[in-house]
């Protein structure tokens, strides 16, 4: 399945509280994203044009509808950092681990945990070759 591309804040910010939530109603996610200081109507809004591009789905309950999201977190992570890759690093994601390491994004601790991955990553790649 493609996934979604050009998410903006507000709906990664809804499809993160519906990942957390299963059928849940506009005012519980209005609730969750309190801080951002946005109206029910405004949550409401984009929950109906998150649903006609086929990122939620809904079901009524009484007078209620309760959302729950029909994208894969994962799909929508592959997607948004493919997206970042191509955007601001010409497609090459090396230039991104780079930035990363030079700008200090990830910690010393981390390292190591990168260097298993990197390892498993390059058995994984010789055993399907």
């Amino acid at each position: 399945m493609k996934g979604p591309r050009n998410l903006g804040d507000l709906q990664l910010a809804i499809l993160r509280t519906l990942w957390d939530r299963e059928n849940t109603s506009v005012a519980d996610v209005h609730e969750a994203l309190r801080d951002r200081g946005l109206a029910l109507t405004t949550i409401a809004t984009m929950l109906r044009k998150m649903e006609e591009k086929g990122l939620v789905s809904h079901i009524e309950q009484g007078r209620q509808f309760l959302y729950a999201t029909k994208v894969d977190p994962e799909l929508v992570q592959r997607n948004l950092v493919g997206d970042l890759v191509t955007r601001l690093f010409d497609g090459d994601p090396l230039a991104l681990v780079n930035h990363l390491l030079r700008e200090g994004e990830i910690e010393l601790t981390e390292l190591d945990d990168l260097r298993r991955q990197v390892a498993e990553a390059e058995k994984k790649q010789r055993r399907t070759r």
